[in-house]
């Protein structure tokens, strides 16, 4: 185990300990609040009965996101109302799906349609992920073999993406997505998956695999709630941003400022 020294903070508080865990999608699944807090400043209303499961709905409620660790096997789901002829569709993902790379997917939710035409495999290539065909179906897989995406075709007829990770010992986790979920967010899943850097992950919440490799670092609490402030301040903005409307007779100019720190 390898281990690194975060330097540069004030003396009085105490460092924890924490690791930086890769490849990214056998990181374990993390703090659900990475996804549903940048939710909730996006706007979007919880719905999660008291000491029930989480439930978040958009503004506009087309879209549904649902966590749930009281059954089996768990996870996420996330159902939305496409609208047209594609109608609705939803994505199941594992319990242990990181939620870094959910959130590339729930993010996504709250973000305008980009311009451009969404490519799921682009993220993966630019990754030197291995693509291929295998009978009707398309594949890619990560350079260390952990972690899949495949648009399956049955013989049916029925499609599906189906994606996942798993380690020689059989832990991990895998995720579905109906064929007319809007490209757009496949993609931005995809791109969270493929992206190469760690996630960090507190002591005691680091799986047990002989595949995984990690990096002890101390990190402070402060600087730990700097990052997620971070991220809901950046929600809020892009939200105040959308929401925002021109005016007729100009108001008087209030500074605002968020600081954004990354690790």
């Amino acid at each position: 185990m390898k281990k690194k020294q975060w330097q540069g903070w004030g003396p009085g508080e105490q460092a924890e300990q924490h690791y930086l865990v890769e490849p990214r999608a056998l990181a374990g699944g993390g703090d659900v609040r990475h996804v549903s807090e940048f939710l909730r400043a996006s706007g979007w209303r919880d719905k999660s009965k008291k000491d029930g499961p989480l439930l978040i709905e958009s503004p506009d409620r087309a879209v549904r996101v649902a966590y749930n660790p009281y059954i089996l096997p768990g996870g996420w789901t996330i159902h939305g109302r496409a609208g047209g002829a594609t109608g609705e569709w939803s994505a199941h993902l594992g319990q242990q799906t990181p939620v870094e790379i959910v959130a590339g997917l729930t993010d996504a939710l709250t973000r305008p349609r980009p311009a451009h035409a969404p490519n799921v495999w682009a993220p993966l290539q630019e990754q030197n992920w291995h693509t291929r065909f295998e009978g009707q179906d398309y594949m890619a897989t990560s350079p260390d073999g952990t972690a899949w995406m495949q648009y399956r075709q049955g013989i049916d007829g029925s499609a599906m993406w189906w994606t996942g990770a798993q380690d020689k010992q059989g832990n991990g986790w895998t995720a579905n997505f109906t064929p007319n979920t809007p490209m757009l967010l496949v993609q931005a899943f995809s791109t969270e998956l493929a992206d190469p850097n760690p996630l960090m992950r507190p002591r005691g919440c680091v799986p047990h695999s002989t595949q995984i490799r990690t990096w002890s670092v101390s990190v402070k609490p402060s600087q730990l709630s700097a990052w997620q402030q971070a991220r809901i301040t950046a929600a809020r903005a892009a939200t105040w941003a959308r929401n925002a409307r021109p005016r007729t007779t100009a108001r008087p100019y209030t500074p605002a400022g968020a600081a954004r720190t990354r690790r």
